[in-house]
């Protein structure tokens, strides 16, 4: 049933996990510093994987919703979408910790908790879901 809280979660997630970093910056840096790096320089290639992941993980949870009647399978992709959030939190400390602020000047943004935000989302439309689960199965045990 799409009337269901989980959906209300999980359409947050995904307007906060693909909306909000069109939004927010995750870091400010000199346009310069973009420039300099060569194309196989790892934080290049991270500015290139962290918005698609973002919007994998958007994608994943609309494609959640409509997932309604099999719980499971929902409850299965809810871990999934975690599981990328919590990478790109990883990523995301791991970049601010490593972004050098001496020669170029750098704010680290608060967009940095969007998985965060993200995650406990997730977290509670799998709650909602298990709990749906479990409803349904106590109901099988009566009949």
């Amino acid at each position: 049933m799409i009337q269901r809280i989980q959906t209300i979660y999980l359409i947050l997630a995904a307007a906060v996990s693909g909306g909000l970093i069109f939004v927010f910056n995750l870091w400010n840096t000199l346009k310069e510093q973009i420039f300099v790096l060569d194309l196989f320089s790892e934080e290049l290639i991270t500015f290139k994987v962290i918005p698609l992941m973002f919007i994998a993980s958007s994608i994943l949870a609309l494609v959640t919703i409509f997932l309604f009647k099999n719980r499971k399978l929902q409850f299965v992709i809810g871990r999934i979408i975690i599981l990328i959030n919590l990478f790109l939190l990883g990523l995301l400390i791991y970049l601010s910790l490593t972004l050098s602020g001496e020669t170029m000047v750098s704010e680290k943004g608060i967009g940095m908790f969007i998985p965060i935000l993200v995650i406990l989302l997730v977290v509670l439309a799998n709650k909602a879901i298990k709990k749906d689960e479990d409803l349904v199965k106590s109901a099988d045990r009566i009949r």
